[in-house]
């Protein structure tokens, strides 16, 4: 039973809606009716009613609001967001499912961390400074509560395309002259190394350091320039396409590591297809040792992730930890078996022990990455965003869109003085973090902890790690991105447009390149965006007959009545100067405007009406249920020309310029020239004010009413006059 407090406004409008069990979802037992009585009413007797305004939109009155909404302490604490819910963070609600979060999401960063480090072309261990200096800076700057940042693998190979596009030495090039033939003496040393290393050395560290400060770079002028929108350029297609697309690349890379042989590394077009060739013809020189034992990783993974994980999340809060427990153990077997020396299997490497000291990025580097850094800015924004959205609609807060921008620009430059590569998120961990009970980024704060910890003391235990097992990691966490393939049908069914953007970017990336597919495939879906938007929806429409005043599109619903004498145009999207020549050729098309006779006499409009013509309902036809014959089914044909007012309904039109407003004076002269007149129906206030200003610049006049009923009656009115 309501409360005798409860407002009005929430009770609801007939009592009777409710069923036995207090239920709102049964129908009123009388049906409701409404019936209004008033004159009708043009759009400038409703502006003088309202006392309408239009919206100043100079530059002195948005300055004066800006200056009167202006707050230093809102802006403070909106650049630094983690001031506005740290102080409503309760340790005894939250912090436990913080602390089991971060510790799991802990676990599973180390295995990633060292693998997408080794990805993106460079050490384990800068891998695993990802889950640190980065973390630590979206946790005071982001606005997502529940994303795990730190290294992706669609990230890591793009990372790693342009590491090997730039770099030409090893990130130790003294390494590089063999021990037994070593020089003695330093001078003969140095003519060593001066024969091996380029005369500009640029090694693979120096490269992604580069490249992160530049992201940042970028994300911090995409932020400056309010280009948090960009994000919604990249359609689901796009992006579907693309992410699995991209891991056919990762996976392709992990295959040398699989057979454990040596493959040369491409670069350009169709560098996968080649890859995949030298691939095929290594088969005979496989390390069986290496495959058995990256075979076997895959396969207790696979075990783990579709049969142990599912079991175990129905008892346990904790995730079964099967990466880490497969580094782990393949770090053991190693050691004990002594599988680089015995069976030649290519290990980590060294993985030096404490965290990195802050260091300059090659600031030389900078123009030479640029290009590679605005496709890896867009695409780990677009990722990032796109889950934090989906934690905040599933939590009910909000993500804001150029903050967003503006703590990956800070955590790249940040991460690019600590020989981190760029930042993204990681789809796995973010639901792990959420499904554990984490409820903020203290979370975040308690993983990169772990990982410190990791870094101080337990780091250099893993130097022994087979390449083999991360590759299958690797290999098994991408199978959520494979799974993506399964959305094409889904995308099919959309619309061909929609099936056009994800086949061409996913072929485009795979054949060609992974920057270049990604720009092929935003020019695609951009274009596929024109298209809709220049072909919006228009129809004729007609009046039920039992419901005055309700208007249906004449072509879906076959029982809808034509007005005598009358075409209601609908028009629905922009009408603008790209649109304006579709709009005139679809109203020409609706109503046969293009075949009426210019002519002012009255005789011969009355004429004209009685002419036939097809596929014109001006009398309702009765249909019989359940799929019966009418019994009598009556049309009358008319001919284009059988009408005096044609009413363009404008309810559903956003925007109109002044181009626009020059198509619908050129259709009103038309109109009078055959003796019709052009009305308007429903504008929202902002097209109104544009077809004002159009009329104080000489075009026009028009007839605007505020609804499309009182433009019917103001047209049955005219024409029985």
């Amino acid at each position: 039973m309501p409360s005798d407090k409860e407002s009005q406004e929430t009770k609801p409008l007939n009592n009777n809606n409710t069923n036995g069990n207090g239920s709102a979802s049964s129908k009123p037992k009388i049906q409701p009716k409404y019936s209004i009585h008033r004159d009708v009413l043009t759009h400038e007797v409703v502006i003088k009613q309202t006392g309408y305004a239009a919206r100043d939109k100079s530059i002195p009155s948005s300055l004066r609001n800006c200056w009167y909404t202006w707050s230093f302490f809102s802006l403070f604490t909106g650049v630094i967001p983690i001031l506005q819910w740290l102080p409503k963070y309760s340790p005894r609600r939250d912090l436990p499912g913080d602390i089991i979060a971060g510790f799991t999401v802990a676990i599973m960063n180390i295995p990633h961390g060292m693998a997408y480090g080794l990805l993106a072309g460079v050490s384990a261990g800068n891998g695993l400074y990802m889950a640190v200096f980065p973390v630590l800076v979206y946790m005071f700057l982001g606005t997502s509560k529940h994303i795990s940042i730190g290294t992706f693998a669609v990230a890591s190979m793009m990372t790693r395309k342009v590491v090997d596009t730039y770099s030409n030495v090893e990130d130790h090039p003294h390494y590089a002259v063999s021990v037994t033939n070593a020089p003695t003496s330093p001078l003969a040393l140095l003519n060593a190394t001066a024969t091996i290393l380029p005369a500009d050395p640029i090694t693979k560290l120096e490269v992604v350091t580069s490249l992160a400060l530049t992201v940042g770079i970028v994300n911090l002028l995409m932020a400056f320039l309010r280009l948090g929108t960009l994000a919604s350029l990249l359609s689901d297609p796009l992006v579907n396409g693309f992410t699995t697309a991209a891991a056919c690349h990762v996976v392709t890379a992990q295959l040398k590591d699989v057979l454990g042989i040596s493959v040369a590394r491409y670069k350009g077009a169709f560098k996968i297809i080649y890859t995949l060739i030298d691939v095929i013809k290594g088969v005979p020189d496989t390390n069986l040792v290496n495959f058995g034992f990256c075979v076997g990783v895959i396969v207790f993974m696979t075990i783990c992730n579709e049969c142990l994980k599912p079991c175990l999340s129905k008892r346990c809060r904790f995730p079964f930890p099967a990466e880490l427990i497969m580094v782990i153990g393949g770090t053991l077997i190693s050691k004990w078996f002594d599988l680089h020396d015995e069976f030649d299997v290519n290990l980590v490497g060294n993985i030096p022990s404490g965290l990195p000291e802050p260091v300059m990025p090659r600031l030389d580097l900078v123009s030479k990455v640029a290009v590679d850094s605005i496709a890896i800015a867009v695409v780990t924004y677009s990722i990032i965003m796109s889950m934090g959205l989906t934690f905040a609609k599933k939590h009910g807060y909000e993500v804001r869109a150029n903050q967003e921008l503006f703590a990956m620009g800070v955590g790249n430059v940040v991460g690019g003085f600590f020989s981190c590569i760029p930042m993204a998120c990681s789809l796995s961990r973010s639901v792990i973090q959420d499904q554990t009970g984490g409820v903020s980024q203290i979370a975040s704060l308690v993983s990169a902890s772990l990982v410190v910890v990791t870094l101080m003391w337990i780091g250099p235990f893993f130097s022994s790690l087979p390449r083999c097992v991360l590759a299958g990691v690797i290999i098994v966490a991408l199978k959520p991105m494979f799974m993506q393939a399964r959305e094409l049908k889904k995308f099919s069914k959309q619309g061909k447009l929609e099936m056009f953007t994800w086949i061409s970017t996913f072929l485009c990336v795979v054949l060609i390149d992974i920057d270049i597919g990604l720009l092929i495939g935003i020019c695609i879906s951009l274009l596929a965006l024109y298209i809709k938007g220049l072909k919006p929806y228009s129809c004729l429409l007609g009046y039920m007959p039992e419901a005055p005043g309700v208007y249906m599109d004449l072509n879906q619903h076959r029982n809808a009545m034509q007005v005598p004498e009358t075409r209601i145009f609908r028009y629905s999207g922009s009408l603008n100067f790209a649109t304006s020549l579709f709009f005139r050729r679809a109203l020409y098309e609706a109503v046969g405007l293009d075949k009426i006779p210019p002519t002012k006499s009255s005789d011969n409009s009355n004429s004209n009406s009685k002419s036939p013509s097809r596929g014109s309902k001006s009398s309702y036809s009765p249909v019989s249920q359940n799929g019966g014959k009418a019994v009598s089914v009556q049309f009358t044909e008319s001919t284009p020309s059988a009408f005096k007012v044609l009413i363009l309904d404008f309810s559903m039109l956003g925007h109109i310029d002044v181009a626009g407003c020059r198509t619908l004076s050129d259709v009103s002269k038309e109109l009078k020239a055959r003796g019709a007149r052009l009305l308007l129906a429903s504008p929202v206030d902002r097209v109104y004010d544009t077809l004002v200003h159009s009329m104080a610049l000489s075009e026009g006049p028009f007839e605007i009413f505020p609804t499309l009923h009182d433009c019917v009656e103001y047209a049955n009115a005219c024409r029985t006059a």
